[in-house]
């Protein structure tokens, strides 16, 4: 079952912006992990990819409910005090059950670390919240069961920059090919309910507004694309076909797509209408 959490948050010490990199909040995610399952958390460090969770950048104050692009980069520290959240999305049942003790006896007196920053978690959101529209949960079958057979527009919005692996190197822009592969792959492998690889063929970019943001480290910097792209199911398509890419595009909110989803890179979420 797909869970895509909030976690609300107040740094009791400034939060220097080089700590607000997505690295150091991956390495904050295996410590909550650690903290109750250290054998689980030295899994999640120690493997290489398909991680079965994703990550957002920190964010400042309240989302916006009409812009979903989320922050991704911080010029300058968070002050103390300042009101903070955080989204975390585990995609299988294991994972969440794991940390059952970390959400139940979450103690809002005992500091996190965030580098030289202390952090109280003040609350963790798992059920729809109007202030908070990217906390979610719901089963796969739930999922593959309130898609529609009809609908044949599909917005995505690119909140957080997303690239994608092309060979040996990274691309930007978002292709048909790119951002629904990355979709079934993550489905197939984890929602027991299994798509066909040829899905994707009617499915067709129509609209897009779509620029390129560039994340940045220490050692490396990724170019990645934010915004909003329209695609469309075109020519004869069996309901069923159409159900299922509807599927995966809902889907969407809880896996992200392409590189570097457990560090905050790749957050997709389908939306109503493009801009």
């Amino acid at each position: 079952m797909p869970h895509s959490l909030i976690l609300t948050l107040i740094p009791q010490s400034p939060i220097p912006p080089g700590y607000l990199k997505g690295k150091h909040l991956h390495a904050l995610f295996l410590n909550l992990v650690s903290s109750v399952d250290r054998t689980l958390g030295t899994h999640l460090h120690d493997q290489k990819s398909d991680k079965a969770f994703t990550l957002s950048p920190l964010q400042i104050g309240r989302p916006n409910s009409h812009d979903f692009t989320l922050q991704h980069e911080h010029k300058s520290a968070i002050r103390s005090g300042t009101p903070c959240w955080w989204r975390i999305a585990l995609l299988n049942d294991s994972l969440f059950g794991n940390l059952t003790q970390l959400w139940l006896n979450l103690n809002p007196e005992q500091p996190w670390h965030l580098g030289p920053a202390n952090l109280q978690i003040t609350s963790i959101l798992g059920t729809p919240h109007t202030d908070f529209p990217w906390a979610n949960y719901a089963t796969y079958a739930e999922i593959y069961a309130q898609a529609s057979e009809e609908e044949r527009q599909i917005n995505l919005a690119f909140c957080t920059p997303t690239a994608f692996r092309q060979m040996q190197f990274d691309t930007a822009l978002p292709t048909r090919d790119l951002v629904f592969n990355s979709l079934l792959r993550k489905w197939n492998q984890y929602s027991g309910i299994e798509f066909s690889e040829d899905l994707i063929e009617p499915i067709f970019p129509s609209f897009f507004d779509i620029h390129t943001e560039v994340v940045s480290d220490a050692r490396s910097k990724f170019i990645g694309c934010v915004g909003v792209m329209n695609f469309r199911i075109l020519g004869e398509v069996e309901p069923v076909k159409i159900k299922q890419i509807n599927a995966l595009a809902d889907f969407a909110i809880y896996s992200g797509v392409g590189r570097k989803t457990p560090m905050g890179m790749g957050m997709v979420r389908r939306i109503n209408h493009a801009k």
